[in-house]
């Protein structure tokens, strides 16, 4: 036994220490200030309350300046979304018609335009279509069209224009008549297009067409084709060559292929047919009237319709 004792004294210290197995130690949880491919970073202040380099106080400037990188990012990209939005707010308020302003393309007409009667019509059509307050998506022949069914007397919309934020300037062609044109008693114009409207702001043509013919009559649409307006006109320029000067041209009773016309210098009416030259018949009409005239007769009508013949009662 005392061997054996003998062998256990001779082992070193080193071999007697406890061979227990070990517990691994607990990692821990806080940020490894100084573990392997960190930064260190470090403070004197004495209010450091946590050891994480991205707290305020323990910033590397290396951090810091990734900082405010990020934060001149974010600073930016919002920059650029207000600037971006308040230019499509402006763009908006610069296209969008909230008042609308007339004016007139021909500074010729001597009477007051009102102003209040067209700007409620397009207001109308504003109404019926409201994406054309956008100047952008309004339509000047459309806007013109419907113009000319409830004011008639619009002939064109010739402009549309930025007249202030929030307000477009509307630039306006008006009928110019021809001839005055009296249907069942009241007073129409007609322009040089046949289209028929009530309210001139131009000088009150001298010739006036009375229409006895009982056709149907719409204000805004065409009430005679241009070859009738060029007929009348051409009768009342080639009559004024040879001393006479038209004062009515009447459309009788179930026809509107003749024409009948007053003048001043006689009381005798004269009738035209359209189907034949104007400058022939107003020939045929001086002849008449200067042999009757020769003779002594006044009759109530000469009918020139007939090509080298003139009947008179």
């Amino acid at each position: 036994m005392a061997i054996f004792r003998k062998k256990q004294d001779d082992v070193p210290a080193r071999r007697r220490q406890d061979t227990s197995v070990r517990q691994p130690a607990t990692p821990d949880t806080s940020y490894g200030t100084f573990a392997r491919n960190r930064t260190l970073t470090g403070t004197t202040s004495d209010a450091v309350t946590t050891s994480s380099p991205y707290n305020d106080t323990l910033r590397s400037p290396r951090t810091h300046v990734h900082h405010l990188a990020r934060q001149r990012r974010k600073l930016g990209t919002i920059l650029l979304i207000i600037v971006g939005a308040s230019a499509l707010l402006l763009w908006l308020l610069l296209q969008f018609s909230a008042r609308v302003t007339i004016s007139l393309s021909d500074t010729t007409i001597s009477r007051e335009i009102d102003t209040v009667r067209y700007e409620k019509a397009v207001d109308a059509y504003f109404g019926q279509y409201p994406l054309s307050r956008l100047r952008q998506a309004l339509d000047a022949k459309q806007l013109g069209d419907y113009l000319a069914t409830v004011v008639p007397e619009v002939g064109e919309v010739t402009g549309i224009s930025l007249g202030g934020i929030g307000e477009t300037n509307i630039t306006l062609t008006m009928r110019k008549p021809v001839a005055g044109w009296t249907i069942d008693g009241k007073q129409y114009f007609v322009d040089a297009n046949g289209v028929a409207f009530e309210k001139n702001y131009y000088a009150t043509p001298a010739v006036q067409i009375v229409d006895n013919s009982g056709v149907g009559f719409v204000q805004g649409t065409a009430v005679a084709s241009n070859r009738f307006l060029g007929f009348v006109g051409r009768i009342v320029a080639l009559a004024k060559d040879r001393g006479y000067t038209v004062t009515q041209a009447i459309i009788p009773v179930g026809t509107t292929r003749q024409l009948e016309v007053q003048l001043q210098e006689v009381n005798t009416h004269v009738r035209f047919s359209i189907d034949r030259p104007a400058g022939e018949q107003v020939e045929d009409m001086s002849r008449a009237l200067q042999y009757l005239a020769k003779v002594g007769r006044a009759p109530g009508y000469v009918d020139v319709r007939v090509s080298g013949k003139a009947f008179y009662k």
